[in-house]
């Protein structure tokens, strides 16, 4: 009986050595799952072939030449091929032998090989190539399949060999259960397989790859059913508003009024926090949405609930700034037990690493003892040291640049399982949050609170001395308005300008650089440059970067958004978090070496105050993808556009957390971006299937394909989340 496990030497012995020394591929199964990368028809179009591609072509003969060889002996066969259109290509052959009783005008071929050019002319060398005639219609599928090269083998011994195998296994075991393939219309696997390799036609190709989406869709959204569901087990303490207590007074304090979609939210997480399971809600709102004032209301009704409540911050300068926004925010709340603070009040203090030992201690007792009902922090608070009276509320900001056991380290120091509220400023499209997030609620924020003023976005063409200079002048006006400015750059750079062979961030570089280009623009080099700049002489520029001490960054922020500091040189660190009002302009050097929302984000630091908001985008990129991107941000202010446009360009990812981009390693044909009416459908009725028949016991198949995908360090980071 042929399986899927089945070792291909017992069925086509020939082809075996080179697939499996080239590709990795030894049975029937991974034959079946190397997928052609495309598909013609037997008329071939000759008119786009490109120098030093491999094609496969279909084409007649035209015309042979042999002639003798002038440096060896034997002789030499030209044989040009040629489509409908009368295009034209020549296959060589250095050594005729055997091919000039094939090759014969008017003889029809399929031929595959490395386009050259050679004299004006394009050329095949040493093509591999099968006739036509020697196949009979059943060899021939609808549409040639073009597979992935494999050394020393011929495309059509590819064909061939998939035919054989097609041939000779029976129907497959499908992950799909009948009903669902009945529901949706979709083929049986062996009946995708077979369209994936020898479609009839383009509608029966499609038909294929539409079931082979949503195979991949309902596996995902079977494991993050079964994730949800084992989540619902969890107890937790309910933690419930008290009308009067600290929440109330904040409420009746703000200078603002909550818009419609932050109430909704609000009453999504009160209810939430008032459930006997944890909360796992993901909260995600463009820049400014306001997500900072609903966590801090959720942190306060932790608080009014005689518990504790944690914000988990990735960088010391956004920790720094999440406390001086809720204290702040709290005016004497956040003075608890001090005098002068208020009695239904508490004390938000922040953890980091770089504490002196005698204010570390005091903390840490703060925490232990429950005098601290909100507790901001780094990496520090998940130091074994760090113990709380009664933890109820894990408040994770920017959850992507946290690893699993950090996460799972803080929620372990809860005495029963905390509830769990994760931010994100970086807008996620609705398919990518029932994947990535697809094991949390998802609330989103798309309204900007009242008197946020609106961000003009402009690309500055940086090889043209004139837009330069009128850049920096216009950041002057700003400055000697009152108003301060951002100059963000893409790396650190030298005390001496040079390149010194400094790092790039590859976490905040998206794209590759091209060693041909010049660096890229440094802070260093850049508060030099500036401050030598006439038109900003007189103003205060200082910069800012990652590998300043901490009490450096903090008193660099501390005088910018004083007002003592004009400009800000700085690197990505201010791209989240930080929040200057009086700041109206930010200019981004060499903004082609950033990603759509990395620039999204960044910008996001402008305009947050009552006057209009300027980014200035420069770029020395030619037309092409990289100015489309930033003409793309600059043409919306869009948050979900411009996440969406990331996505296209990124992929997916892995989206059960392994991998960040470049495309999930089982996600062979869905599309994050493309399909989500099927993912939402995969998703309900993956939903349906766990609350029916939770362990899968009547879907034996689909509950193996799902565990075949979660390898350990996958299912790891689903049971920490």
């Amino acid at each position: 009986m042929v399986t899927l496990a089945t070792d291909l030497k017992a069925l086509i012995a020939g082809a075996a050595g080179p697939l499996k020394s080239a590709r990795g591929i030894t049975t029937v199964g991974d034959l079946l799952a190397f997928y052609p990368t495309r598909y013609v028809t037997y008329d071939s179009d000759l008119a786009g072939l490109v120098e030093g591609h491999f094609v496969v072509v279909v084409g007649e003969v035209k015309s042979v030449q042999l002639r003798p060889m002038t440096a060896r002996k034997g002789m030499m066969l030209n044989a040009i091929l040629t489509d409908a259109a009368g295009n034209e290509v020549t296959m060589t052959f250095f050594n005729a032998r055997g091919h000039e009783n094939k090759l014969h005008p008017g003889v029809r071929v399929i031929a595959g090989g490395q386009v050259t050019r050679y004299k004006r002319t394009w050329q095949l060398a040493h093509p591999g190539y099968t006739l036509l005639s020697d196949l009979t219609e059943a060899d021939q599928p609808g549409l040639y399949p073009l597979y992935p090269a494999v050394p020393k083998m011929h495309n059509w011994t590819l064909v061939s060999s998939v035919k054989l195998v097609l041939d000779a296994i029976g129907e497959l075991p499908d992950p799909i259960p009948g009903d669902l393939r009945r529901r949706h219309g979709l083929p049986s696997l062996h009946a995708a397989l077979t369209g994936l390799h020898r479609p009839d036609s383009h509608a029966h190709l499609e038909a294929s790859r539409r079931r082979m989406q949503y195979a991949e869709a309902l596996v995902l959204q079977t494991i993050l059913a079964r994730a949800r569901r084992a989540r619902e087990q969890e107890s937790a303490q309910p933690r419930v508003v008290v009308d009067g207590a600290a929440l109330g007074v904040f409420d009746g304090r703000l200078p603002f009024t909550l818009t419609d979609g932050q109430l909704a939210v609000a009453a999504e997480i009160a209810d939430d926090l008032a459930g006997t399971h944890p909360m796992y809600r993901l909260l995600q709102g463009d820049v400014g949405s306001g997500k900072t004032v609903l966590a801090l209301r959720a942190m306060l009704t932790a608080v009014d609930a005689g518990a504790q409540a944690a914000l988990l911050a990735p960088t010391e300068v956004l920790a720094a700034q999440h406390h001086r926004t809720i204290t702040t925010l709290l005016g004497d709340l956040a003075t608890g037990g001090v005098l002068g603070g208020h009695e239904g009040g508490t004390k938000v203090v922040l953890l980091t690493g770089s504490l002196t030992q005698a204010e570390r201690r005091r903390i840490l007792l703060d925490i232990a003892s429950g005098q601290a009902g909100i507790v901001v922090g780094t990496h520090a608070l998940l130091q074994d040291k760090v113990s709380f009276a009664d933890l109820a509320l894990v408040v994770i900001d920017e959850q992507h640049r946290f690893g699993v056991e950090q996460r799972d380290v803080l929620r372990a120091k809860a005495a029963t399982p905390p509830h769990v509220l994760v931010l994100t400023a970086t807008p996620i499209p609705r398919t990518v949050a029932m994947t990535v997030f697809g094991d949390l609620d998802v609330s989103t924020l798309t309204e900007l609170p009242a008197g946020r003023t609106p961000i003009t976005t402009h690309v500055v063409d940086d090889r043209k001395p004139n837009w330069v200079a009128r850049t920096w002048q216009r950041v002057a006006e700003e400055c000697r308005a009152g108003k301060a400015a951002y100059v963000v750059c893409p790396r650190i750079g030298d005390e001496t300008g040079a390149d010194g062979g400094e790092d790039l961030d590859a976490e905040d570089l998206l794209f590759d650089l091209d060693p041909g280009l010049r660096p890229p623009a440094g802070v260093v080099a850049t508060l030099a440059e500036l401050r030598d700049d006439p038109a900003l002489a007189g103003l205060r520029i200082e910069c800012l970067h990652g590998r300043l001490p901490t009490e450096d960054k903090d008193a660099l922020l501390a005088g910018f958004a004083a007002g003592d500091i004009d400009i800000l040189v700085a690197t990505t660190v201010i791209e989240v978090g930080v929040d200057v009002p009086r700041a109206t302009v930010m200019v981004i050097r060499d903004a082609d070496r950033f990603g759509v929302s990395q620039l999204h984000q960044l910008r996001g630091r402008v305009g947050r105050g009552s006057d209009p908001g300027l980014c200035l985008l420069m770029t020395a990129a030619d037309p092409g993808p990289a100015l489309r991107r930033l003409e793309a941000v600059a043409a919306t202010t869009d948050g979900f556009v411009l996440a969406r446009l990331d996505l296209e360009q990124r992929r997916e990812g892995d989206v059960l957390g392994v991998h960040q981009s470049g495309g999930h390693r089982r996600l062979r044909f869905l599309s994050l971006v493309r399909h989500e009416e099927l993912i939402a459908a995969a998703r309900a009725d993956a939903a349906t299937m766990i609350a029916d028949d939770p362990d899968l016991e009547r879907q034996p198949v689909l509950r193996a394909a799902a565990e075949q995908w979660l390898e350990p360090e996958v299912a790891e980071f689903l049971e920490k989340g």
